[in-house]
């Protein structure tokens, strides 16, 4: 799935992303509104990722939606 496509259904996938990122909390969530950009900062800062993992991570995340 493309980030248009999850920016546009956010309200749906934003569970998938709770359950993948459990320490994301609701705020953080509403925050990323489905942004791939706010969502590899949140990641980065949450989990220390390297900025290259946090993106492979959420480009992972939105490929293996449905």
């Amino acid at each position: 799935m493309n980030w248009d496509q999850v920016q546009g259904n956010w309200k749906q996938f934003k569970g998938k992303a709770q359950q993948v990122w459990g320490d994301l909390t609701d705020d953080e969530l509403d925050t990323i509104q489905g942004k791939r950009e706010e969502l590899v900062g949140r990641l980065q800062k949450t989990y220390g990722y390297t900025k290259e993992r946090a993106e492979q991570e959420a480009d992972k995340w939105a490929r293996e939606l449905h």
